[in-house]
């Protein structure tokens, strides 16, 4: 089978290094890629949302099975584009449709979808620049922290949690006067806070049926003690240590049910992955917020621990057929310690020399902002590297990430050193 994972970042390395070992897959490509997918596959230097040039890419390589790994060709509509196209219906997308992936595109679209699945989540209100007088009265109605999301896309940093009245005031209006976000901040969600810790599920569905993946927490904040800007992930643990049985049953019986009975209900064609955002109050779950991708840096510490053929899952995803196959996990902990460059999650410069790689010992390099020049790898983002490592414990994965690390090298290279922190 010839597959086509579309993304750039370190999840579609993990997909790629995860589809590669399938003996059902026979030629693999990645569009864009990066260094890393470079040395497993074959990258295609096309956009993630040039659909057209996805279609003439799908048919002369003979494309039987095409795994979107970022939400915006999700949101964008891809998996309606290829099932309206008479030459691309029977070609195998693991996505859902622009009507779920919704539930990432819109965060007010997500909390009605939760409020109507009686799906346990915070309290909220919605407000536009012509409701910013009603947004600020709301404001005064809730206890401090104050939570402000932008309703769109803001690539994982529409998000606000502020402790002064004064200063969620004045970002109210930055975000639908001043488009503090773009089109993404049209509309803010205002909702309560809840005071927990934070932890994903990951949910593979056919739209009928579902297989729950192994559990993760991530770190977003850049600073150490989770201090400082949001970015896209620093790090993340598999499985979570606090998640028990009877949490679980929690989450499966309140949240996962009524998602995928949700999506059956409201007839939206869904064949992919619902990433669940919890947060655990008091030993109760709440839904945060929905995506409709795998979550990066997740990504990298789930799929390592499924020992079950990839490939296999996906095809029976898209059959409609997930009720008839299993999945085998690995029962040791995964943890992954993100490599960034320096200044982000704000400016930061590109086209650094990386080196070191070939000294990993006992870990997996997954790539996400790398290219090559000149015979070299060299930083092309943000986020550079994860560095995953797997052990019977979690805190003996960590310190064998971080002693990899050690060997690795770039011009202002920063990581946070204290994943995990929070799990002691």
């Amino acid at each position: 089978m010839n597959i086509l994972i579309l993304g750039s970042g370190g999840r579609e390395h993990t997909f790629a290094y995860k589809l590669s070992q399938s003996n059902r897959c026979e030629n693999l490509f990645v569009a864009p890629g990066n260094a890393g997918t470079s040395e497993i596959a074959t990258n295609v230097s096309i956009s993630v949302n040039d659909f057209e040039a996805i279609k003439k890419c799908v048919l002369n390589n003979e494309i039987n099975m095409v795994v979107v790994g970022p939400e915006d060709p999700l949101v964008n509509g891809i998996a309606d584009y290829f099932l309206s196209d008479s030459e691309l219906k029977n070609v195998m997308l693991i996505g859902p449709s622009k009507a779920g992936a919704l539930l990432e595109g819109s965060k007010e679209r997500a909390k009605e979808f939760m409020i109507d699945h009686q799906i346990p989540t915070a309290a909220y209100q919605s407000f536009t620049e012509e409701t910013l007088r009603e947004g600020k009265q709301f404001l005064e109605t809730l206890k401090p922290p104050y939570v402000l999301k932008a309703d769109g896309l803001a690539a994982g940093k529409g998000v606000l949690i502020l402790n002064d009245i004064d200063e969620a005031k004045n970002e109210l209006e930055d975000m639908l006067s001043n488009s503090k976000f773009g089109a993404a901040s049209a509309t803010v969600v205002i909702e309560e806070f809840l005071d927990g810790i934070e932890l994903s599920i990951f949910v593979l569905t056919d739209g009928k049926n579902y297989k729950i993946l192994p559990t993760a927490k991530d770190y977003k904040r850049i600073g150490e003690g989770d201090k400082g800007l949001n970015t896209g992930g620093m790090g993340a643990i598999s499985p979570v240590p606090f998640v028990d049985d009877v949490l679980m049953k929690k989450i499966e019986e309140r949240i996962v049910i009524p998602t995928v009975n949700g999506l059956q209900k409201e007839n939206i064609d869904y064949k992919g992955f619902v990433f669940i955002g919890l947060i655990k109050v008091n030993n109760e779950p709440f839904v945060i917020e929905y995506n409709v991708r795998m979550g990066d840096p997740e990504t990298e510490v789930v799929l390592p621990r499924i020992k079950s053929d990839l490939v296999e899952l996906f095809e029976a995803t898209f059959k409609q057929q997930l009720d008839k196959v299993s999945i085998e996990l690995d029962q040791r902990a995964a943890t992954t310690v993100m490599l960034v460059s320096g200044g982000y999650p704000e400016a930061y410069e590109k086209g650094k020399v990386i080196s070191g790689i070939k000294n990993i010992d006992d870990s997996i390099v997954f790539h996400a902002g790398t290219t090559t020049k000149d015979g070299n790898i060299v930083t092309n983002g943000g986020r550079v590297l994860a560095i995953t490592s797997m052990n019977e414990d979690y805190k003996k994965a960590l310190k064998k990430s971080y002693q990899n690390i050690e060997k690795l090298h770039f011009d202002t290279m920063n990581y946070r050193r204290d994943i995990g922190f929070d799990l002691t």
